[in-house]
């Protein structure tokens, strides 16, 4: 028995979308900005700030009644996620490979009706995921669509820091508004890691690889890390990259099939010596290390007269040129607006 699992941040490593940047943009007018400019002062307060009981990712509790208040419904947040779903190139056969090798999940920011959307369209069981619990239907916020309406034109329009800790902490924590914001049970910082270490309590291992790309997996991937388990940053921003042991810089998830393939068969030890080998020669490392025949005809194929992907070990002498190429991939990845959010 192989006692080793796989675990997987969803956006990014698995789909270009920003589910919630989406949904706002949908919604809310100006709904881009208005997250961007949320989604930066979440970052502060957890970074800078570093707020008690305040975790990466709880920019999804602060937008809720925001898209409530702009005509979001549960069942309309379903239809957009269902419609909306775009993979990575070859994301639907990563998953189908890992899950096939090893016990599989995934743990995510991203609200639950998007990661449902996601398991129906990739055949991934919804059993093995963790996400944010969002119920729009929960509060009623109907005398309070105005003044929230306001609050997001201060927002838009340049709130600076202060401000926009008096509309978030102060203003709607005296509101219902307030209790939708409470609410909604965040997956994302902490909550990732909270969800790896069950995982790894209900599977009676340590031994894991986990696969993230932002703010939001910090936590997990420094446990995964300081567990000597494979900590791997897939087009990871600077967050992810301080994290992680291994950065990937790719625009398809073959290489995180090599990765789980090797690491399935052998060691993390084998995957740590493959990806030293890989980013001093990559061909030498191909045809020398044990990956499967048919995983290195794919690699080949899809990489045929193309730029290789990068693939290397993260130390203090690489990690800010690889904070650099991976911050800028990431946004040639997955788009300006939302490669650049934290």
């Amino acid at each position: 028995m192989v006692n080793k699992l796989f675990i997987s941040d969803c956006e990014g490593p698995l789909s270009l979308n920003d589910n919630a940047f989406e949904l706002s943009g949908h919604f809310i007018p100006q709904g881009e900005e208005f997250f961007t400019r949320v989604s930066q002062y979440d970052d502060f307060l957890v970074e800078e700030i570093k707020r008690k009981d305040y975790h990466a990712g709880d920019t999804l509790k602060l937008i809720a009644p925001f898209l409530k208040a702009y005509g979001a419904t549960n069942q309309k947040i379903i239809d957009f996620s269902k419609e909306n779903v775009s993979l990575l190139p070859g994301a639907r056969s990563t998953l189908q490979l890992v899950k096939s090798m090893l016990p599989s999940y995934i743990v995510s920011t991203s609200y639950q009706q998007y990661i449902n959307a996601l398991c129906q369209v990739t055949d991934f069981s919804y059993e093995n995921t963790y996400s944010t619990t969002l119920d729009l239907e929960k509060i009623n916020i109907q005398n309070e669509i105005e003044s929230l309406k306001q609050f997001k034109e201060d927002i838009v329009n340049g709130a600076d820091f202060k401000a926009m800790d008096e509309i978030f902490f102060k203003k709607l924590t005296s509101m219902e508004s307030g209790k939708l914001i409470d609410a909604v049970i965040t997956v994302g910082g902490e909550g990732k890691k909270l969800a790896v270490q069950e995982i790894l309590k209900k599977n009676h291992t340590l031994d894991f690889m986990y696969v993230g790309d932002s703010i939001t997996d910090v936590e997990p991937l420094r446990f995964a890390r300081e567990n000597d388990s494979l900590a791997v940053a897939f087009n990871g921003n600077e967050y992810a990259i301080r994290e992680a042991n291994i950065a990937v810089i790719s625009p398809h998830s073959i290489v995180t099939s090599l990765l789980v393939d090797l690491y399935y068969k052998f060691s993390a030890e084998y995957v740590f010596q493959f990806v030293d080998a890989y980013a001093a020669n990559p061909q030498r490392a191909l045809a020398n290390f044990r990956v499967s025949i048919p995983l290195l005809e794919e690699f080949e194929t899809v990489f045929k007269n193309k730029d290789l992907p990068r693939l290397e070990l993260i130390s203090g002498d690489n990690q800010q040129d690889l904070i650099k190429m991976s911050r800028e991939y990431r946004k040639k990845v997955r788009g300006e607006a939302i490669g650049g959010l934290g």
